[in-house]
């Protein structure tokens, strides 16, 4: 019988990155340089294994191969098949990552015989004046990308937010966007490795060399429309279930409660995840199968269960995420 999954963290050795993950997860000894924690993984090469229960040791593919639409649901495996679809990562960027975009699933397909990627960001944390790009603030073509590039002045036409705790980012694949010195935030993205490197502020890498540009790959990538607001706009509600982002790769909803909630799960028919972010909370199926979850982990739900109780030691803050 499927019971609610903690995976083993893939900890990210990076060069930008810092000591936060190791501190928010309460990881001992802790580590210097960690960019990221890939928290629930089926990339290639980075498949997470099991940390609990009788499946502990077993990796995400064994268990899709052995439990199939127990572990995913039915609807899901009919539209992304065998690979499991959301890739769930921790991100602490103590130096400002690259400036990307990524491509949609039909670029992505042709190109690389992959999935796209759609994501979202949640910031747990930030250093005073941190901020990051998300979508475009002056208009720019394809051709003026270019040009743009051969200036120096991309940054120029990029929407630059500053961050607090709490801020949410929805990056649809063919937005720009990049990640700036001192946030470190959550991720829930689709399943896939597929980054096109647009500017690096003309740093070089360990041989003195610069990093390698994909110009070219990201022109017919980006979405160049200037939308109304890059960032998704919400205000806090203790002890509701808040809706964040609802697309056709994830829905993310914000948990924040100290009293006692039930999940309802049986119409979902998906696996549902939950991050915790802050806080610690007792979690129990309806089969009675019961876990501890403090700050930092990150759980899976299979779609099989039927009903979760949280129950929350003070407050707690979940991040939950789903396939509707």
């Amino acid at each position: 019988m499927l019971y609610p999954l903690i995976f083993e963290p893939i900890l990210k050795p990076i060069i930008w990155g810092g000591d936060q993950i190791c501190i928010f997860k309460d990881i001992k000894p802790q580590q210097q340089g960690i960019g990221e924690s890939w928290e629930i993984s089926d990339v290639e090469n980075n498949v997470s294994i099991v940390a609990n229960g009788n499946l502990e040791g077993k990796n995400l593919d064994y268990l899709i191969a052995t439990y199939k639409e127990k572990l995913l649901g039915r609807k899901v495996m009919e539209h992304f098949g065998t690979t499991f679809p959301l890739l769930i990562k921790f991100i602490d960027a103590r130096d400002a990552l690259s400036i990307q975009v990524h491509p949609d699933d039909k670029l992505a397909k042709i190109r690389h015989n992959s999935f796209g990627k759609t994501e979202m960001w949640y910031l747990i944390d930030c250093t005073p004046g941190a901020f990051l790009y998300s979508g475009f603030a002056e208009q720019l073509s394809p051709d003026g990308y270019v040009k743009s590039l051969e200036e120096d002045t991309f940054t120029d036409y990029l929407d630059k937010h500053e961050v607090k705790p709490g801020d949410v980012f929805f990056l649809p694949a063919g937005r720009v966007h990049a990640i700036g010195a001192g946030c470190f935030i959550a991720e829930i993205q689709q399943t896939s490795n597929i980054t096109y490197r647009i500017y690096d502020y003309n740093r070089k890498d360990a041989q003195g060399n610069p990093r390698e540009l994909h110009t070219k790959l990201a022109k017919d990538a980006i979405d160049y429309k200037i939308y109304p607001d890059h960032r998704l706009n919400y205000t806090p509600r203790k002890n509701e279930v808040q809706n964040l982002v609802t697309c056709p790769y994830f829905t993310t909803n914000l948990i924040d409660t100290n009293q006692e909630e039930i999940r309802n799960l049986e119409k979902r028919d998906s696996f549902t995840i939950y991050i915790c972010m802050e806080g610690q909370l007792s979690l129990t199926d309806n089969n009675g199968f019961s876990i501890n979850i403090k700050q930092g982990q990150t759980v899976l739900i299979p779609a099989e269960c039927k009903k979760i109780t949280l129950v929350p030691e003070n407050n707690c803050k979940l991040l939950e995420s789903y396939i509707d």
